[in-house]
């Protein structure tokens, strides 16, 4: 009888640890999961859309709270204009292909009306807007003047390519972001614009997709 008793606990004892071990198991993986995921969640984050903060906070409009993020886009959608209509309008001129000139048609349609838009907007919202392309921007249009024939169309399609992709994740963000109506309604736009513009330099075959995201 006693060796029996002694069996059954000794068998409760043993299922218990066992619980108990699957347990630990359980936690110890749930912990090391997110470690094991850093590396791409890092690679994820890095590849977040950078804004510039004007360190304004967010102000009260008409058109519904106005943040940094918000003010931000706003310039920034000048600020592509301002480079991108001159580089457009010479693609038109210089361009060696088809492809190239109707993505230089495309640049010049697209930011006349954005840079139309952004500007109502900025004024709207009494935000300060740029009125000539920033260093790096000046920088692109100064490969783009020195370079010729087929080497011009090359560099005309990467640079203007991958200043539009780095673009595109910040309209994003902002349209799902944005308690601005004017804000929405300019992002909703640019987004559109900007896909276009993505699209139709593509379709020129010169896009190098291996060194895109490089600085």
């Amino acid at each position: 009888m006693r060796s029996i008793v002694s069996n059954s606990a000794m068998s409760g004892r043993t299922i218990a640890t066992g619980l108990v071990v699957c347990a630990l198991v359980a936690t110890l993986g749930a912990l090391l999961l997110p470690v094991q995921l850093f590396g791409e969640n890092a690679a994820v984050a890095q590849s977040a859309p950078s804004w510039d903060d004007d360190g304004g906070g967010t102000w009260n409009t008409k058109y519904g709270p106005l943040t940094a993020l918000d003010r931000d886009f706003v310039r920034k959608v000048r600020l592509a204009g301002l480079w991108e209509l001159p580089a457009g309008r010479q693609a038109q001129e210089r361009g060696g292909t088809a492809a190239v000139k109707t993505a230089g048609n495309h640049l010049v349609m697209g930011h006349t009306e954005l840079d139309r838009r952004s500007i109502e907007t900025a004024r709207a919202l009494r935000i300060q807007l740029a009125n000539q392309p920033n260093d790096m921007q000046q920088g692109w249009l100064a490969q783009l003047n020195a370079a010729q024939g087929a080497e011009y169309d090359r560099l005309f399609a990467q640079i203007v390519r991958r200043a539009h992709g780095k673009v595109f994740g910040l309209v994003a963000l902002v349209r799902a972001q944005s308690e601005n109506t004017m804000v929405r309604s300019l992002a909703t736009r640019a987004n559109s614009v900007v896909l276009d513009h993505i699209t139709v330099l593509e379709k020129t075959g010169l896009v190098d997709f291996a060194t895109l995201n490089s600085s």
